[in-house]
């Protein structure tokens, strides 16, 4: 395998393809057997830092910024799962990596399932972050709603702190800075305005309406699955049938948390990563 298109840095530590199809911005650090974070809708790759602290000492940790997010390329159309999927690949490609684990919440999740599925050969292993093919109509409708309304301006970093306490009220105070540096820019009126493309959420919550259950079922590698016990994602139901479905997998409820499980027990989301890679 050779590298299909360079890497360069971009600043503020993070490396980014170059001639891509779609280019692709993510931070990487650490060494030993290499895992790839993918992070959930409207986040970005700062998502995962404590997750990617906890690690580094064991492990190649790449974060990803998704295609329509943070400092990636956020084309007009191609946000269906195997869009993503075929991100992963171009970025393993660019970094001469044969295999990774590839770990994911949410948005993230769904793409680790689907990576497994369709590049058994390149992916170790998935850890599905509070995402199952069973989440119902209504919650995705719900979460169109949810993603919609974020999309507004803000004068100023603390306007926007102030938004995320309330946004997603459980997530830890240091989660709060990263998502306001790490998911905001400025405008040409000076605005603070997020970074994440409204018409690339609209397209990849529509792509979650396709299920992909037969790629959930055909993971031929293993797969570790965490659900927050309050998750507005994930119910009861949905989690009961994912584990029907794949009665061997390990599944995990953890409790005092909602779907932001990275963000509110990052220690627990490493240890986790890490029994799978093994380290």
């Amino acid at each position: 395998m050779s590298r299909s298109v360079p890497v360069v840095e971009i600043g503020d530590g993070l490396l980014r393809t170059r001639g891509a199809g779609v280019d692709l911005a993510f931070r990487m650090r650490g060494s030993g057997p290499a895992v790839v974070l993918l992070h959930g809708t409207s986040a970005n790759h700062a998502v995962w830092e404590p997750v990617g602290d906890a690690l580094a000492s064991r492990a190649t940790v790449i974060a990803l910024d998704q295609r329509g997010h943070g400092r990636s390329d956020k084309p007009a159309s191609g946000y269906t799962g195997d869009d993503f999927v075929s991100d992963v690949v171009t970025v393993l490609d660019a970094l001469g990596l044969e295999r990774a684990l590839v770990a994911g919440h949410s948005l993230g999740g769904r793409n680790a399932w689907l990576a497994a599925a369709r590049q058994p050969g390149r992916v170790t292993g998935a850890v599905v972050v509070d995402y199952t093919p069973f989440v119902e109509p209504e919650v995705l409708d719900e979460l169109d709603v949810r993603v919609a309304a974020g999309f507004r301006s803000f004068p100023d970093r603390a306007a926007i702190e102030q938004y995320l306490r309330e946004r997603y009220p459980a997530i830890l105070p240091g989660a709060v800075e990263r998502r306001a540096r790490w998911g905001y820019r400025q405008d040409a009126a000076d605005s603070w305005v997020p970074r994440a493309d409204p018409a690339a959420m609209r397209q990849l919550i529509e792509g979650f309406r396709t299920p992909y259950l037969d790629e959930f079922r055909e993971v031929a590698v293993p797969m570790v699955h965490l659900r927050g016990e309050a998750s507005r994602i994930v119910s009861e139901p949905s989690w009961a049938s994912a584990m029907t479905e794949r009665p061997d997998d390990r599944f995990v409820v953890v409790a005092e948390a909602d779907h932001y499980i990275p963000e509110e027990h990052p220690e627990l989301v490493a240890a986790e990563i890490a029994l799978a890679l093994g380290v």
